[in-house]
């Protein structure tokens, strides 16, 4: 069998970073690390543990890479991350074909776990979730131009639906001169656009520097010369401060594209939610970002079914969307998440009243877009090239109102021939299912 070792990753970014430390950390002992997973000597998954829709593509991916080990075509199985950390006990049980499990603090010992188990030895590796976040070096599998920048582990919040902060523990900034110099090399090695993430990257610095420093941490990526978009996800909008929206407005470099979960509008379902603020501090925050950033695109994630909504409660939430005209929505059926204070509320939402609800949310959704999609029509705009598409006979990419990977793609022609990770000038033309074809100026 090939001394090679396959990796799948699940989930969000913040995943995926920590993919790529290990990935370094096993290419550093000498391992060559693939995204094959047949004919290795062990495959490691990196699982999502946050939702039942999550937990059960894990379980799945878990499954098959067992039946491949079952033919003799892999060698070992570990586990890693959220569901790992989550479900430690019972996975153990249940999957005789796991040889490892890593919690979400331990992934700098995957190269020591591996060692062990192709020894033959069955291991549980769960280090306290307090640490400080990993320091290390990564290897890339996003494409060149783009990187993801996490800033920070962990989360304070406490919402009443969520259990990360008991999956990734307490939250934890990063040294701001870590970040930098990370931030550094990834620009040196061709990164143009860097997306910042961490759980909550508006509370950056309030732990370790006593306040929000998340606008100074942006300017100083501003002063690197080879970035050419910074873009922040996850904002806590009662974070959001004027020095932060004045940074954000007043750094071209800074993409105005602004991803702020804010889960409802209800005062009394954010309440129920633990969710700091109130329908009218969201309203205020949204027409403040509108007026200070000139076109800002909002993005946001809902979740309706909440145990207890109201028609009426639901109904206020549409408004909210119908007036403000957010960009970018994510609407999830709210499910009762074992171990969250939540799943113990009484009044639980019949699934098809979540269901319908989910709909009628992405249907106004639909409409909402399909506008700012028309507006647009005519405009000329920057995009980054990421392919050709042979069936169409275009080449594709995104503006700064697409995050990769989430949103959607500008499809445009070219007389020319156009680099990957290239910004071009595109002329938009026609809007075509939520994309957009253009041509090359």
């Amino acid at each position: 069998m090939a001394e090679k070792i396959g990796l799948i990753s699940l989930g969000c970014a913040k995943n995926l970073v920590d993919s790529e430390h290990m990935l370094a950390a096993l290419d550093d002992a000498g391992y060559e690390v693939t995204g094959e997973i047949e004919n290795t000597l062990a495959v490691v998954i990196n699982t999502c543990g946050f939702l039942a829709s999550a937990r059960e593509e894990a379980l799945e991916n878990v499954a098959e890479v067992a039946a491949l080990k079952e033919e003799g075509k892999v060698g070992k199985i570990i586990v890693t991350g959220c569901l790992a950390e989550r479900d430690r006990e019972s996975l153990f049980e249940q999957n005789a074909a796991i040889d490892a499990l890593v919690g979400c603090g331990s992934y700098h010992r995957i190269a020591e776990v591996l060692e062990r188990v192709l020894k033959n030895e069955r291991v549980c590796a769960f280090d306290e979730l307090t640490a400080e976040p990993l320091e290390a070096s990564r290897i890339l599998t996003t494409p060149h131009y783009v990187s993801y920048l996490k800033i920070a582990e962990g989360c304070n919040n406490r919402c009443s639906y969520c259990v990360i902060p008991s999956l990734r523990g307490p939250y934890r900034s990063r040294a701001m001169e870590d970040i930098l110099e990370e931030a550094k090399g990834l620009a040196a090695s061709g990164t143009k656009e860097l997306i910042v993430i961490a759980q909550d990257t508006s509370r950056y610095g309030t732990d370790c520097y006593g306040k929000r420093s998340l606008a100074e941490l942006l300017q100083k990526l501003c002063e690197i010369e080879e970035l050419q978009w910074i873009r922040v996800h996850y904002l806590y909008p009662d974070e959001i401060d004027d020095e932060l929206i004045d940074v954000i407005a007043n750094e071209e470099k800074i993409v105005k594209y602004l991803d702020i979960p804010i889960q409802h509008v209800n005062d009394r379902i954010l309440s129920a939610m633990n969710r700091r603020g109130d329908h009218a501090y969201l309203d205020g925050l949204f027409t403040k970002l509108r007026e200070r950033i000139p076109g800002v695109v909002l993005r946001t994630s809902l979740i309706a079914g909440l145990p207890g909504e109201t028609d009426e409660e639901f109904e206020e939430l549409c408004d909210f969307l119908s007036k403000h005209k957010l960009e970018r929505v994510g609407v999830f059926p709210y499910f009762p998440e074992p171990g969250s204070v939540a799943a113990d509320l009484p009044d639980q939402v019949e699934d098809d009243v979540k269901e319908h609800r989910v709909e009628l949310i992405s249907n106004l959704q639909d409409r909402i877009m399909d506008a700012f999609n028309q507006s647009r029509i005519g405009s000329e705009v920057e995009v980054v090239v990421e392919g050709y598409d042979r069936y169409a006979e275009a080449f594709f990419g995104r503006t700064y109102c697409d995050s990769p990977e989430i949103d959607g793609k500008v499809f445009f022609t070219a007389d020319g021939k156009c680099t990957v990770g290239e910004f071009v000038t595109v002329r938009l033309l026609e809007d075509m299912d939520g994309d957009l074809i253009g041509e090359r100026i």
